[in-house]
Order: structure tokens, then sequence, then C-alpha cells
């Protein structure tokens, strides 16, 4: 260090004070600290890069594996709280696997699988959803679904493949692991049915995210408009938060000889359709991102007959709670106004379904360098927000959480669809990738937040 000391300050080094050497030494210290990564520092990148190329070679090993899981769950759809067989399969898998922790018949058919590593440490949650929809496959493919009218239209099918897949991996990998992995499998996302509790909500409710708590919890979600391979990310408000609205309007029954005699509901639900729309368009601040939708009408009997009761169903979307008790406000002084104009009366019920979805900047920002170090720098790209809910928010409200997007679609094979449409399709090489981001983040969480 003298030697150096001598050699950067040459004409005072017999002149110097010794504070003013002090300081001069300090100073070179630190840069060659900066210059040359202390062995810690080129330790833990060494073990990082030692945990991708696992997590790589584990995984392109059981691609043909990840595929025709995904394949017999697709053509064997099952709806919300109905999902006996593909519940059966995960608990079945993570007995398998030996975890250390099992739960079944959460939520309905939840499951919730820990996995504890060699090492103390954090805790991280892994969660998909396992539910498909009330929609008719049209797909020519050899996977078709064998249940008329249900199928995986939203890729829960794949959500369930990659979270199985990456609870392999890591238990192949456990004694290096510093922590522990909750794996939460998820019933009823897209909602419970009429009269039924379900979903995330009730999977907190009945203890998913407790004993173990974890520090945060990750999801993913395909994404038909990102090509495979692809990952996306928004920070903090991602999601809108979403309400069911039901309205049910009561008039008066009478021939359509003579209207004059009833009170036609079918008018007036003609007009609060109309009226309704103007909240977002004349009532609530224009920057405030806000859609309310009329989805169903259901009313009268026979063509020369005024029906007196209309029913229909709408939802709600916001990013902001106090907007969204705005709006329920307005809508009910709408209905009155306008039923009452036709000598109708009305009733309004709205009931909240998921929440904004909310990911943790903290969180986000910690997880995208290895992100971008699994699938590369140009694939890890910025997304809009979505006016699609997803309850997954409930989780965030109770651990910071990231919801990131996964890239299925492929153009040049034709895979486009939109989720919750028929032909709705995915990119199968977008497992594997979701396998090894998924996997490779927990990884990184786990030893980010492992006691030194």
């Amino acid at each position: 260090m003298h030697i150096i000391y001598e050699m950067t300050f040459p004409h005072k080094s017999h002149s110097m004070k010794p504070l003013m050497k002090q300081i001069a030494r300090l100073y070179l210290t630190a840069l060659i600290f900066l210059m040359v990564p202390p062995a810690w520092a080129a330790e833990k990148s060494s073990e990082f890069a030692g945990y991708e190329a696992q997590v790589a070679q584990k995984v392109e090993a059981m691609r043909p594996q990840l595929i025709a899981q995904r394949r017999d769950i697709h053509m064997h759809p099952e709806l919300s709280n109905r999902e006996v067989r593909t519940s059966g399969i995960v608990a079945e898998r993570l007995r398998a696997l030996g975890f250390d922790e099992i739960r079944t018949n959460v939520a309905g058919h939840g499951v919730v699988g820990l996995l504890k590593g060699g090492k103390p440490g954090a805790v991280v949650a892994v969660r998909a959803d396992m539910d498909a929809l009330p929609i008719t496959e049209v797909n020519d493919v050899p996977y078709k679904s064998l249940t008329p009218g249900v199928k995986h239209a939203c890729g829960h099918d794949a959500h369930t493949t990659i979270g199985l897949g990456v609870a392999e991996v890591l238990s192949r990998m456990r004694e290096q692991i510093p922590g522990s992995v909750k794996f939460v499998f998820q019933p009823a996302e897209e909602g419970a049915p009429p009269g039924e509790e379900g979903g995330s909500a009730l999977m907190i409710k009945e203890g998913a995210l407790e004993n173990p708590r974890p520090q945060a919890i990750f999801g993913l979600h395909v994404s038909p408009e990102l090509e495979a391979g692809t990952i996306g990310y928004c920070l903090g408000p991602a999601q809108a938060s979403a309400d069911n609205m039901d309205i049910v309007l009561h008039g008066k029954m009478g021939h359509a000889a003579h209207p004059d005699r009833g009170i036609d509901t079918i008018v007036v639900a003609a007009q609060c359709v109309t009226a309704l729309q103007a909240i977002k368009s004349r009532r609530i601040d224009t920057f405030e991102p806000v859609i309310l939708t009329i989805g169903t009408i259901h009313g009268g009997t026979r063509r020369n007959i005024m029906t007196d009761e209309v029913k229909m169903e709408g939802t709600l979307r916001t990013f902001n709670a106090d907007v969204r008790k705005q709006v329920e406000a307005l809508a009910r002084e709408t209905l009155d106004g306008v039923t009452k104009a036709y000598g109708a009366t009305y009733e309004l019920k709205f009931t909240p379904i998921t929440t904004v979805v909310y990911n943790d900047p903290t969180v986000v920002k910690e997880a995208l360098p290895i992100m971008r170090r699994v699938v590369g720098d140009k694939k890890v790209v910025p997304v809009t927000q979505r006016m699609g809910a997803e309850d997954f928010s409930y989780y965030q409200e109770v651990v910071p959480g990231f919801l990131y997007r996964l890239g299925s679609g492929n153009k040049a094979k034709g895979i486009t669809a939109d989720i919750h449409t028929p032909n709705f399709d995915i990119d199968e090489e977008c497992l594997s990738v979701g396998v090894k981001v998924m996997a490779n983040t927990v990884l990184d969480f786990l030893n980010n937040h492992a006691s030194k």
C-alpha cells in the first residue's frame, strides 16, 4: 500500500501530514475494493450460475413430460370448485416428490405443499390456479377437451403444469435451497358458482398463507399477445379490481297492444343500459380507468306480452377504491332516476370479486435481473395495466407479490387467440420457459434473503 501511495502522490510523499496520508490510504483501499470484487461476491455469482445451469438441465430433460402433463389436464378440464381430478394429480405428484407437508381440500379442492430446503432461510410462495371455463373447445387438436362445454380457455392447465414442474425441479435441489417454498395450487380463480365460496379469498381464510407465512408470493399468467419465450411485467397496480353487478327491474305486466296499461321493463332496461354508460363518459374523472359493462339481459315470456321483470348482470372494473365507491353510488342514483321516470322500481347488488393486482415494486425490481439472465434482456418487457381481474390480488393484500405475464403466443404458428375464447391455445414452448423462470426466481429470492 505504501508503494502505491508513493506512486500516486510522489510530490507530497514526504511533506503530507499523517492525517492526509491516512485519508489517501482509505481512498485507495476503497478504489481497489471496487475494482476487485470480494471473494464472497464471486462465490455468490458462481453459486447463481450453478443454479441456473442445474435448472436449465433439469427442465430440458423434462420437456416432453411437461407437454404430456399439460395435454392431459387440458383434455380433462374441470370447472371452478369442481377440480377433483386435477387436484388429485397435484397431491399425488407432490407426495411422490417427497414434500414435507401437503394439505388437501383447502378451499374445496385446493392443495398446499411445503418443500423445506436443506439450509435455513426465508419462505417464498408460488401460486398456480387449476380451474377451467364453461366454453366449448373448437380447436381440432389431439388434446382437445373431452368434457362437453368445458375448456381450459385461460391457460390454467399450463399454470398447473408449470407449478408441478417447478416443484419437481426444486425438490431435486432441496439440499441447496436456503429456506422453504410453499406451493399453492388454487381452485376457482374464475369465480365460485353462485351460492358458493371459493378462490384465493377462501384459500387465505383457510390458512394457505400461514404456518409458515411466506415473505413474498409469485405467480404467472399466460399471455397470447406476447410471443413464447417473453416475460412481461408491470410495477405497482397491474390489473383492475372487479365487482359483479346484479340488477332487477320491476314494472307491470300488460298486453303489447295496450302499452299504456302496463310498465314495460324491457324499455326501462334499454334506458338504464344507456344511462349507466354515461357514468364513465360524463360523471367520472376522465383520467380514471373505469369500465362498466352490462353482459346479460333476461326478461319476457312472449312477444306480445310486456314483462313485469327484467334481470341484468354486469361488471365494474376500476383501479381506484374511491372511484369504485363513487361509481356504485352513481349507479344507484342513475337507476333510481330512470326507473322513477317510467314508474318502475329497481334492485341493485354489488358483489366484490377481486381487488387491484398490485405488484410490489421492491419484489419486482429484485426479480427482474434473474429473469433477464434466464431469457435474455430483450425478452423481459414492461406491459401496460390490464382491466382484466385476477384474484391473485388477495394474496398480495397479505404478503408482497408479483404476478407476471408468460408469453404463450406464436404468430408463425397461428397461436394468437385471446384468453376466454373457444379457439384459445398456447405454444407449448412456453411451458419450459415458465418452469425455468419461476424456479430461478424462487431460488434467487431465497438466496437474496438468506441470513449472511
